[in-house]
């Protein structure tokens, strides 16, 4: 059997460590099959490369490999023996490198060997939560799919899977949730790898999110604003009588004491945010009435200090 240069096949270096040739070899197999690759030898070089993986994911083959591809030259490897056969400086005849050889690739060493276990991949789902659910924690049921891999690293299949979680009060946008243990299965032995759940606050029609805080556009007749009023304003929780002082600006806040988002420290604030609405084109009479009051107010010049230094 032909000793190749496996490091070679797979383009990674002899120090290079196993993450290294898992992804080199995962990035060659799914080029190389014959399923997908447009390549005119991809079987060929599909079967080298499942061959190299073979030998160098696992530990003690990929030593003996090593120590096999150093003496290769040596005539009739008759130098230093390899790792694990004789000792230091007797010479060895071919067959017993022979039989160091196929305890490398033979069949049976193959199938009694402990193969490289390996931790299974993570997952992320995103998942939306409405800003009125941010207020207490709550259950959700999800679904998402596991994916399975065969030998080659590719997708075979994927496995639908539901969970009942739950999402904690005070949740933000891009938070992180880690559920351990409930992604891909591991390899040979090793653990599950996690599935990450990635909060999506949804838009909301009304508020704004500004920090733990939250903002709302208050919509009032100019009458309103300068004479002061009692609105209702809605909150995440339910509506309340909010009072608009006399001469209430446009783009004024009004602060609304722990109505905000709730995190664990502490629970932000609703800010109110005065918007003054014009009615429609007037008619005769209330033109005559925004008439008097412009009379009434001539002194006032709102652009007395714009556009000045």
């Amino acid at each position: 059997m032909e000793l190749k240069d496996y490091y070679a096949i797979m383009g990674v270096k002899p120090t290079d460590d196993l993450k290294t040739i898992k992804t080199a070899y995962r990035r060659l197999a799914r080029k190389y099959h014959p399923d997908v690759s447009k390549e005119p030898d991809a079987e060929a070089r599909f079967k080298e490369v499942a061959e190299a993986w073979e030998v160098l994911s696992d530990e003690q083959r990929r030593t003996e490999y090593d120590a096999l591809w150093q003496h290769r030259n040596d005539p009739q490897f008759c130098q230093h023996a390899p790792h694990g056969h004789g000792q230091q400086g007797q010479n060895y005849r071919p067959e017993d490198f022979d039989d160091l050889f196929s305890s490398i690739f033979g069949q049976h060493a193959q199938q009694s060997r402990q193969r490289h276990s390996a931790r299974g991949h993570d997952l992320e789902i995103d998942v939306a939560v409405f800003l009125e659910e941010t207020l207490e924690a709550h259950s959700r049921t999800i679904s998402y799919s596991l994916p399975v891999y065969n030998v080659f690293g590719m997708v075979e299949q994927e496995i639908p899977k539901t969970l009942n979680v739950k999402i904690p009060a005070g949740v933000g946008d891009g938070q992180r949730i880690r559920l351990k243990g409930q992604g891909t299965p591991g390899e040979n032995g090793g653990p599950n790898g996690d599935l990450w759940l990635v909060i999506r606050i949804a838009p909301h029609p009304l508020f704004d999110i500004v920090g733990h805080n939250l903002e709302i556009v208050v919509p009032l007749a100019p009458w309103e604003a300068a004479l002061g009023a009692k609105v209702t304003v809605p909150t995440l929780k339910e509506s309340i009588l909010l009072t608009i002082p006399p001469g209430s600006q446009a783009g004024q806040r009004l602060r609304i004491k722990g109505k905000g988002l709730v995190n664990k420290q502490h629970t932000g604030d609703l800010f109110a945010v005065i918007k003054i609405v014009m009615p429609p084109k007037p008619d005769a009479q209330s033109a005559t009435l925004w008439q008097q009051l412009a009379e009434a107010q001539s002194a006032y010049d709102p652009r007395q200090t714009w556009g000045k230094a």
